[in-house]
């Protein structure tokens, strides 16, 4: 029995679904290893984890929506006509419930005492104010989408505003999260000179993934005969394209400009200092 065309992209987007799901979930490790082992978070940037924790809760709730609320398939069948069904898949979903779980888990790390790390001086334990002030303004747009949808939706009139839209305002506020979580990071390395602290495995498997899940949602697509369904899951096609600009960032980083110098600094002293005592007052 042999297999045509479409049969064949159906199993390799399947394929694509499963190594994007293990690179990504994957990726979620080696920090949360990094910072056990070494017993401290020094080097890792708290803003990172903590958006991670909301970005990720995002995710999950709207990837859940569209794969199993009958209302929101129906408002997106109903504004995609020629495919309407979304392309999330339950690797997605599955992908979302572990990367909060271990976003949490990372974000905990910032208090050493919860495991029994000592605490050591010079450590950033708090957010950002700007990070603060997106998790908050987050929040806001969030709830002012709710309202507008409970005030002005039109439920025979899958154009106006509906419940979609606000599954949609979870997936822009997962996407400005994500790129707002990696710039704290970047720029605490371009001033170290040093990526010590920020694990590259992390980096290597996100970049994976990223290639993984755009070439997915490409196939999917074109399987549909109907490239609206690539911008109809801005979510997925924007978080594939943001990673992988800052995982070559981080890479370019690790590997050209400071140097793999993380693995060897570890081996001579897993807490050692990240900075001189000069720059740590």
């Amino acid at each position: 029995m042999s297999l045509d065309a479409s049969q064949i992209a159906i199993v390799a987007s399947w394929l694509l679904g499963w190594l994007y799901f293990l690179a990504w979930t994957t990726s979620f490790f080696p920090q949360a290893i990094l910072n056990h082992r070494r017993n401290t978070t020094e080097g890792l940037m708290p803003d990172f984890p903590l958006l991670n924790v909301f970005g990720f809760g995002c995710y999950t709730f709207s990837t859940a929506v569209f794969l199993f609320s009958p209302l929101i398939r129906e408002q997106y069948g109903a504004r995609h006509p020629l495919s309407p069904d979304p392309t999330n898949r339950v690797n997605d979903l599955a992908f979302g419930v572990l990367g909060f779980t271990m976003s949490v888990l990372t974000y905990s790390q910032f208090w050493p005492r919860l495991w029994g790390w000592e605490q050591m001086p010079g450590v950033t334990r708090h957010a950002t104010k700007v990070t603060l002030g997106l998790i908050s303004g987050s929040i806001l747009a969030l709830a002012v989408s709710v309202l507008v949808v409970c005030l002005k939706g039109e439920p025979a009139n899958p154009r106006a505003w509906a419940w979609i839209d606000v599954v949609y305002c979870t997936e822009y506020i997962k996407l400005v999260m994500t790129v707002f979580k990696y710039i704290p990071q970047a720029v605490a390395n371009f001033r170290r000179k040093s990526t010590i602290g920020w694990s590259i495995s992390q980096q290597l498997l996100d970049f994976t993934g990223g290639l993984g899940s755009l070439a997915q949602l490409i196939l999917d697509s074109s399987l549909q005969s109907d490239w609206s369904g690539l911008f109809g899951n801005p979510l997925k096609l924007g978080l594939a394209n943001i990673s992988l600009a800052f995982d070559i960032i981080f890479i370019l980083q690790h590997f050209v400009f400071f140097g793999p110098v993380e693995e060897k600094a570890l081996e001579e002293d897993p807490q050692q200092p990240l900075l001189p005592d000069r720059e740590r007052r």
